[in-house]
């Protein structure tokens, strides 16, 4: 099968003709429809999540079909030990050993891929292939991000890419009001968070207080800014898995009981739920496509933030 292969962090994918995987017990044989491109790979193929096995196939937005004919969705968690104490208390997403999609485990850049059929989850039904592979992890994660953030009636999105224009959607449809913070001079970012329903989209501070912020840029400075932008009482969610170093900033920001806090992974409850929600809302995901050996020519357009929703590989 082809296969878009990392190698070395901090260098190109290359295509490689690689043998087609074989399942292993438990494991589920998946045609590959649609690999959406997360900023986590962006990430392992730079070299800033420094432990991915290589050689490595990224990818883990992966929409596939059994040969029985399933639509099966594969998630960054790809396994778990399900012992742990973590595990044991419903946070498998903290578990200490457990194996990541296109990370420790070959994911979906490539024609075919095996995965763990417990943390397949099912597509559902209404959401074509490419629409449906961004909810397996920009989807997920701003969906764990927002329940973290709690009952927020002003809700602050730090960074407008995949993750913020799905749960931006999912805000607006609990009632919530959205404010989109981008990076400077960022004008289609801005205009593409008000046509999804932002009530303001802009750089720099909110016009007024919000009851929570959460970041999606892996930009540290957002941090002390964002803590500035809430009120007391309310939250700051981090929900990237990489972030540049957190600047230092006076304890006056997190006093009036601010809470700070990251975001880890997924379970797979998480996944259950907002696959069960998306449909409702109903969530509308904006993709471009790329042929799976423009892999890196995709990457490098999320490295320099020219995105517009997300990206998708298409095999």
């Amino acid at each position: 099968m082809r296969a878009m292969v990392l190698g070395q962090a901090g260098r190109l994918l290359s295509l490689q003709e690689v043998a087609t995987p074989e399942p292993q017990h438990g494991q589920v044989l998946l045609r590959v429809l649609a690999c959406g491109i997360c900023r986590t790979d962006l990430h392992i193929v730079d070299g800033e999540l420094d432990r991915p096995k290589v050689p490595l196939i990224p990818g883990h937005q992966i929409v596939g079909e059994t040969d029985d004919g399933r639509r099966l969705g594969v998630p960054w968690l790809g396994w778990t030990c399900g012992e742990c104490r973590y595990c044991a208390s419903g946070r498998e997403n903290l578990c200490d050993f457990a194996r990541f999609t296109g990370y420790d485990i070959d994911g979906g850049y490539a024609e075919w891929t095996v995965a763990d059929e417990r943390f397949c989850f099912p597509i559902p039904d209404g959401f074509e292939d490419l629409q449906a592979s961004p909810l397996l992890c920009a989807g997920l994660i701003g969906y764990r991000s927002l329940r973290l953030a709690g009952e927020a009636e002003r809700l602050g999105l730090y960074g407008f890419g995949a993750s913020a224009h799905i749960v931006a959607q999912v805000a607006l449809h609990e009632g919530r009001r959205v404010f989109a913070v981008t990076r400077e001079g960022d004008e289609d970012a801005q205009a593409f968070a008000r046509e999804l329903g932002a009530e303001w989209a802009g750089a720099g501070a909110p016009p007024e207080e919000l009851d929570a912020a959460i970041i999606f840029a892996p930009v540290g400075a957002l941090v002390p800014a964002a803590l500035a932008a809430v009120a007391k009482g309310g939250a700051v969610v981090c929900a990237g898995i990489h972030m540049s170093d957190i600047p230092s900033f006076p304890y006056e920001l997190l006093w009036g009981e601010r809470v700070l806090r990251s975001v880890a992974n997924l379970t797979r409850r998480d996944g259950d739920e907002f696959l069960a929600l998306a449909p409702r809302v109903p969530v509308c995901t904006h993709v471009e496509t790329f042929p799976l050996d423009q892999a890196n020519e995709a990457l490098d357009k999320l490295r320099r933030g020219d995105v517009r929703g997300a990206l998708v590989l298409v095999p």
